[in-house]
C-alpha cells in the first residue's frame, strides 16, 4: 500500500517540519508519527541504515513534543541498528543520549541502564569506551543514593580492567566498589572487594601495594574479624615468607573460592613473581635489627 511506503513517509514527514512560505510552523505531531511508522517499515524490510535514521527522527520529533522518555526509546532502538550495523561510534553515542533523555524524566535508573547497554554491546569492539559507559552508569545510580544497584556494574568494570591487563585501574576500582557496599551496609561484599583487590595487586606483582591495601583496609575494625581479612593476611604472610606452596594453598581456600571468577582465576596462578626475592629482602631486615644496638 502506498500510504504504507516508507521512503514516502519519510518525505511526508519531513515536508511537516521544513518551514516556508506557506508553512508558518512544523508540525511534529503528525511528523513523528509518520517518521515511527516508517522506522518500523524499514527495520521490518532490513534496510537498518534506513531505520536508524528514522528513528533519530522519530526521537527528535518526540524531543519537540516534550516528551522525552519516548525519545530516549527511539535513541535506544537508533542504538540497537547501529550495533546491527557495527557502528560501534554511533552505539555510544545514541546510548549516552539516551542516558540523558531519561535524566531529564528524573529516572536515574533508567539512564544508568541505557549506559549499561551500550557497554554490554561495546565490550568486544571498542572495551575502553564499555568501561566509561559502565562507570558513568554507575555515577547515575551513585547520585541518586542507590549504590546497591551498582554492583553488576562495579563488577562488569572490574572484568573489563582485568581482560586488558590493566591491574592497577582493576583494584581501584574494586576498593571504589568496597566504599560503595560500605554506603549501602553490604559488609560481606565490602570485604570481599577488599580480599579482591589484593589479589589483583599480588597477581601483577606489586606486593607493596598489596600490603599498602591491606593495611589501609585493617582501620576498619570490623574487617579485622573477617574471614577475607584473614585469608588476606595469610596471603601476604606467605609472600612475605617466599613460600610458595602456602600461597598456593591459601589461593585453593573456600574464602577465595567464593570471589568473582575473575579474581579466583588470578588467584590460582599465584604467585607471578619471584617471590624468594621478598624472603630475602625480609630476612636482611631482620638481621639488620638484631644487629641494631643503638
Amino acid at each position: 500500500m502506498a500510504g504504507s511506503d516508507p521512503e514516502k513517509l519519510i518525505i511526508k514527514a519531513d515536508k511537516l517540519v521544513k518551514l516556508s512560505l506557506t508553512r508558518w510552523s512544523a508540525d511534529w505531531r503528525s511528523a513523528t508519527s509518520l517518521y515511527e511508522q516508517a522506522a518500523l517499515g524499514f527495520r521490518l524490510a532490513k534496510k537498518y541504515e534506513k531505520a536508524k535514521q528514522a528513528f533519530e527522527k522519530a526521537s527528535k520529533g518526540q524531543e519537540m513534543l516534550a516528551s522525552p522518555w519516548d525519545a530516549a526509546k527511539h535513541m535506544e532502538s537508533a542504538a540497537a541498528l547501529a550495533k546491527e550495523l557495527s557502528n560501534w561510534r554511533e552505539v555510544a553515542d545514541f546510548y549516552r543520549r539516551a542516558s540523558e533523555l531519561y535524566n531529564e524524566c528524573g529516572r536515574s535508573q533508567p539512564a544508568s541502564d541505557a549506559l549499561a547497554k551500550g557497554a554490554r554491546v561495546l565490550e568486544d569492539a571498542e572495551p575502553n569506551e564499555a568501561v566509561r559507559l559502565y562507570i558513568d552508569a554507575c555515577v547515575f545510580l551513585e547520585d541518586d543514593g542507590k549504590e546497591q544497584m551498582t554492583f553488576d556494574l562495579y563488577r562488569a568494570v572490574m572484568s573489563l580492567y582485568i581482560k586488558l591487563e590493566k591491574y592497577t585501574d582493576a583494584a581501584t576500582f574494586l576498593l571504589r566498589w568496597g566504599l560503595a557496599a560500605d554506603k549501602c551496609n553490604a559488609t560481606h561484599s565490602q570485604y570481599k572487594a577488599y580480599l579482591s583487590a589484593i589479589i589483583v595487586y599480588l597477581y601483577a606483582n606489586e606486593v607493596n601495594e598489596a600490603q599498602k591495601c591491606y593495611n589501609d583496609c585493617c582501620q576498619i575494625d570490623a574487617f579485622l574479624t573477617s574471614d577475607q581479612c584473614r585469608c588476606s593476611s595469610k596471603l601476604l604472610s606467605a609472600y612475605t615468607m617466599g613460600d610458595v606452596e602456602e600461597i598456593k594453598h591459601v589461593a585453593q581456600s573456600s574464602t577465595i573460592s567464593h570471589l568473582d571468577h575473575m579474581v579466583i582465576r588470578l588467584a590460582r596462578k599465584l604467585p607471578t613473581g619471584d617471590v624468594s626475592a621478598l624472603k630475602a629482602n625480609a630476612t636482611g631486615e631482620e638481621e639488620l635489627d638484631e644487629d641494631d644496638l643503638t
